[in-house]
């Protein structure tokens, strides 16, 4: 059974940065893709980023294309969410996720492990 536990949550300016973690524990990430989703308050969970078990393939979500960035590193089985240029409208809880097959737009209901979800609140 795989623990993902996500940090690097806050509060943050519009135009700021945050960098999310994702540590996971009790297996290791590097047979897994990996992904970020969130979910504002009232709406529903959406796709953010995703990434292969190499880290050779990403995606993201048109609305954070070119702002988001996710990293992985497998020797220490976290996977990063850097974000730059936030906007008021990124503020909701993300979540990563693991999967163990990649997928460009993963679906929510083949996710095979979630975290618990760290909360980014962007203020205008």
């Amino acid at each position: 059974q795989v623990q993902l536990v996500e940090s690097g949550g806050g509060l943050v300016q519009a135009g700021g940065s945050l960098r999310l973690s994702c540590a996971a524990s009790g297996r290791t990430l590097s047979s897994l893709a990996m992904d970020w989703f969130r979910q504002a308050p009232g709406k529903e969970r959406e796709f953010v980023a995703a990434i292969s078990w190499s880290g050779s393939s990403t995606n993201y979500a048109d609305s954070v294309k070119g702002r988001f960035t996710i990293s992985r590193d497998n020797a220490k089985n976290t996977v990063y969410l850097q974000m730059t240029s936030l906007k008021p409208e990124d503020t909701a809880v993300y979540y990563c996720a693991a999967n163990y097959y990649y997928h460009n737009y993963p679906d929510i209901s083949g996710i095979a492990h979630w975290g618990k979800g760290t909360l980014v609140t962007v203020s205008s």
